[in-house]
């Protein structure tokens, strides 16, 4: 049993392919089912978030897992293999674990220590869960590339200097929006995080709260597009920089109408209300800056939708910023005057530039890679000392075997021996053979944790004639051939 990663990431693909990659939730699901039921893949868990499209797999051979994996991702999202195959990258192994490490830290996000990947990893473990494809494997990896990412975010400072994907888009929309008066700052008590924005995606004690500028959106009226976690983090993040009214609309307005409440409260004097879904369009006109982060696998937004809207502002700039994959906003937009579009393509372009104070200080930088290295290490550890365990297993099951026959051999020999005798012989052999295998079980576990362990577990296996894999079908000793002796 090997971990096996296969992507896409911003790294190594265009965002137009990111987008043609990314599935919905139940088509994802339906992937994921059909993955982990291919041949030589035990296990399937999917990380899919705006910047990247990865599977971790727990796969008995390496080339027929990268075959199965590719296959089927391309089959299911409809891309030519020969056209994936070009941007995938590929991990086995310990380089598999650390990829995974460094994802959870926010080392390998677009903005370098963003925290919000946390709990996309968080969300990616239950959907397999959910889905039936995770077992052991890769359950015991996500939850330890969980502890990863926590470590890294309580023990350096990395995700105060970086920002998130929110804030970095913020940043880069926020050059094309005109000054508004200034409106007073909310209050210390409305630094509270609303409910409605998960673990791991921000709030008043992640990068949202520290941003460098708080006042830097003061006066702006804003329309929020989907009340998940990103809309949730984005309005949030909007209120706390001094927005003066936000609409939330959502397709489902329950859910829209609880996150602007929770944003009243949270942030007075802030006015903040839901909108159905289908109005969106209309909303544009009333505002400055627009957020869209649906997850739909369609346009919300026309190119005419947002023309129609410009005609009714009198000349003010609309600006759109597009966080989701697939698009929101038509791409068409950006040929409108008086309307500027912001999405995940120009997000990366500000990164690749160092737009702002959005890449941790080498030092932090550093110390995260530490962590990482050195839980890649312990979980390495853990690994080669579990797979010894068969190999435990099946010796002392043979002695068992061996203890067993001799016994047997003993009482028939001695057919006079009342019970308390046999009793003890019994006692004394079982804990002679127990004594003899303590010593050596003990110690190729703790020789098997370090690098190059499995040649332990080898000589054990061929000193013994083991197979660790069929516990209960060790080697025999012939009654005969003991009689013999």
């Amino acid at each position: 049993m090997s971990v096996l990663a296969v992507g896409l990431s911003h790294r190594s693909s265009p965002v137009a392919l990111l987008e043609r990659v990314a599935l919905s939730g139940e088509a994802r699901l339906k992937a994921m089912s059909e993955m982990a039921g291919a041949d030589a893949v035990n296990e399937v868990m999917m990380v899919a978030t705006c910047n990247r499209v990865e599977i971790y797999a727990d796969v008995d051979k390496f080339h027929p897992g990268v075959a199965a994996l590719s296959e089927l991702l391309s089959w299911h999202t409809g891309v030519a293999l020969a056209e994936l195959t070009r941007h995938l990258y590929v991990h086995y192994e310990e380089r598999a674990v650390q990829h995974l490490f460094s994802v959870a830290c926010g080392l390998d996000s677009m903005v370098v220590g963003e925290g919000q990947i946390l709990g996309q990893v968080r969300a990616a473990l239950k959907e397999a869960q959910q889905s039936g494809t995770l077992g052991r494997v890769l359950n015991d990896l996500g939850q330890r590339a969980l502890r990863v990412g926590k470590r890294a975010h309580t023990e350096t400072h990395l995700d105060h200097a970086g920002a998130d994907m929110v804030s970095l888009g913020l940043l880069v929309a926020g050059r094309h929006l005109p000054a508004a008066a200034a409106r007073p700052a909310a209050p210390a008590e409305a630094d509270a995080a609303c409910p409605h924005v998960p673990a791991g995606a921000g709030g008043a004690d992640g990068v949202a709260a520290a941003l460098p500028r708080p006042q830097a959106l003061a006066g702006q009226r804003v329309l929020v597009l989907g009340a998940g976690s990103m809309s949730a983090l984005s309005a949030n993040t909007v209120a706390r920089q001094g927005a003066s009214s936000v609409v939330v609309a959502n397709r489902t307005f329950e859910r829209a109408a609880r996150l602007a409440e929770c944003l009243t409260e949270a942030y007075e004097p802030l006015r903040s209300r839901a909108a159905a879904f289908d109005r969106a369009a209309d909303e544009l006109a009333g505002a400055d800056l627009v957020i869209s982060c649906t997850g739909a696998q369609g346009l919300v937004l026309t190119r005419d939708d947002v023309a129609a809207a410009v005609a009714r502002r009198g000349g003010r700039p609309l600006v759109l910023l597009d966080l989701a994959l697939p698009r929101d906003v038509d791409p068409g937009v950006r040929d409108l005057p008086g309307a500027v579009l912001v999405d995940i393509e120009d997000l990366r372009q500000a990164t690749a530039e160092g737009t702002g104070d959005v890449a941790g200080t080498a030092a932090d930088i550093s110390a995260v890679r530490e962590i990482v290295e050195e839980e890649v290490a312990g979980y390495q550890a853990v690994r080669r000392a579990e797979l010894v365990a068969p190999t435990v297993v099946a010796l002392r099951s043979k002695a068992q075997t061996v203890v067993d026959t001799e016994l047997s051999r003993l009482h028939g020999r001695l057919p006079d021996l009342d019970d308390r005798a046999r009793g003890e012989i019994d006692h004394a052999v079982r804990r002679v053979v127990d004594k003899l295998l303590h010593q050596p079980t003990v110690r190729v576990k703790q020789l098997a944790s370090a690098p190059n362990g499995g040649s332990y577990e080898a000589a054990l296996r061929e000193l013994f004639d083991l197979d660790p894999h069929k516990p209960d079908a060790v080697t025999l000793i012939d009654p005969a051939t003991a009689e013999e002796g």
